[in-house]
């Protein structure tokens, strides 16, 4: 039995490429919560103050994972503060929504 649904290849195209859109914002959002989380741990653990209390998508690109799978790779700087009076940028990178690095600027410890 073939049920016509009155749908083109064209429309089909265009909910198709709307689904991967909205997947992938979701997606991004739920990695960035994930990178202000971690930000905020590591800098409490190094005793600094993560600044605005949020991180901004520095890099996007696909590459592979350990098990040999694409996995969107995101990089997202951050700033923090060692004495509160100063400005130090830092990134956090994930691949996938596993922690691949943490990099601080150089700070003075206290």
């Amino acid at each position: 039995i073939i049920i016509h649904l009155g749908v083109t290849m064209t429309q089909l195209f265009f909910i198709f490429l709307f689904a991967l859109l909205a997947w992938f914002w979701y997606d991004t959002m739920q990695a960035r919560e994930q990178a202000i989380v971690i930000g905020k741990r590591h800098c409490q653990q190094g005793g600094l103050q993560l600044l605005d209390e949020t991180v901004a998508l520095a890099s996007l690109k696909l590459r592979r994972n350990r098990d040999g799978q694409a996995a969107i790779r995101r990089v997202y700087e951050f700033e923090f503060s060692d004495n509160g009076d100063n400005r130090r940028i830092g990134s956090i990178t994930l691949l996938g929504h596993v922690v691949e690095s943490i990099h601080l600027e150089p700070y003075l410890m206290q």
